[in-house]
């Protein structure tokens, strides 16, 4: 699942509607909020909560907030009225420190329950399951890191989310955005520090395939629309690869496919399983444009590889020019880490970007 993160301010309510909308058309699915931002006005979260859990319901979106009992105070709930979340639009809470653990049991049997991935230990995890904790609806987030070189490192999470799954757990981590970037810091608001001024698709995209990640969350306050939109190819199991065409042959019915590699994937380049029906479909391909192929390229055998013609491939090591061999295209420099994801019998699709 697919979310985007809400900040609850007075001034951003115009912004915050249209960001929901905007993410909903995209097929996002989820809200993330937090009642404890220092930078926020803790007076006005009833409101603008319960004006979000409106909106939440018009586009048919889950809503999670991150709590704490202070915050509740805040809203005018105590633990016993705190289930009017739910009447308000809520789904369930991501309970933060002030919990115990028999309330944590308990609200996992009555709404949607977050706990915080990054820090519970597995003995107090076994412990919250003795109790009783309804597994099937508590999920483990973890933090976002405002402040540049705070951020987790990918060991650490892979680490923590093996332990989760493993009993039962759903997983969640955040991303960056790419356009407007949340104050006061501006410096992105990722979960793990090497994706601090990465691309979305590339942060989603390794802890989806890498990261044992289930829901990715944009932290920031916004993203680009091509970004949202190969965020939830991602997220279908498709990685997206825009690449910069190279010659003018058309190689139009190729391209406009989801590709897959082979289930027996080569070490120097990954094979398209669906151009060998192209190849075999007997359509000549004259050859052109035998360079030399760096890492990045996108071939397509031409004739004089006999059978092989027509075989789409995407090279991951530098490999010498062929003469049975066309080089039809570049991924462009920001989406190579992408290709090292692509794993056997993995999903991808070029996304043609005009000449500069």
């Amino acid at each position: 699942m697919l979310g985007i993160s809400i900040y609850l301010k007075e001034e951003n309510r115009e912004k915050n509607a249209e960001w929901v909308r905007k993410a909903s058309t995209y097929g996002f699915r989820s809200i993330f909020t937090s009642l404890h931002i220092p930078e926020d006005d803790p007076g006005t979260y009833k409101e603008l909560l319960q004006e979000l859990g409106s909106l939440a319901r018009t586009y048919s979106m889950e809503l999670m907030a991150d709590v704490s009992p202070t915050s509740l105070g805040h809203l005018g709930l105590d633990w016993d009225s705190l289930p009017e979340l739910l009447d308000w639009g809520l789904a369930g809470i991501r309970v933060d420190y002030g919990f115990s653990s028999d309330q944590i049991v308990a609200l996992s049997y009555s709404m949607k329950t977050a706990i915080n991935a990054s820090t519970v230990s597995e003995t107090e995890l076994d412990s919250l399951i003795e109790k009783g904790l309804n597994v099937n609806n508590v999920e483990a987030w973890h933090n976002f890191y405002p402040r540049p070189e705070t951020g987790l490192g990918l060991d650490f999470l892979i680490e923590r989310n093996k332990m989760l799954k493993s009993k039962g757990l759903t997983t969640m981590a955040f991303v960056p955005g790419d356009d407007a970037l949340r104050p006061p810091i501006f410096e992105g608001l990722p979960t793990l520090e090497q994706h601090r001024h990465a691309s979305p698709s590339l942060a989603a995209a390794q802890l989806k395939y890498a990261g044992f990640t289930d829901k990715i969350v944009i932290g920031d306050i916004s993203a680009k629309g091509d970004t949202m939109k190969e965020l939830s190819m991602i997220t279908e199991g498709v990685i997206p690869l825009t690449v910069e065409l190279v010659t003018d042959h058309d190689y139009s019915k190729l391209l406009d496919t989801v590709h897959t590699n082979r289930m027996d994937p080569a070490r120097d380049v990954i094979r398209s399983v669906e151009s060998r029906s192209y190849a075999e479909a007997g359509t000549p391909i004259p050859p052109c444009n035998q360079v030399q192929r760096s890492v990045g390229v996108v071939t397509v055998d031409n004739e004089l590889y006999g059978r092989y013609s027509g075989e789409l491939q995407i090279v991951k090591n530098d490999l010498p020019k062929d003469d049975k061999v066309n080089v039809i295209a570049e991924v462009a420099t920001e989406d190579l880490p992408l290709i090292q994801e692509i794993k056997a019998g993995g999903k991808f699709k070029l996304l043609v970007r005009e000449k500069r």
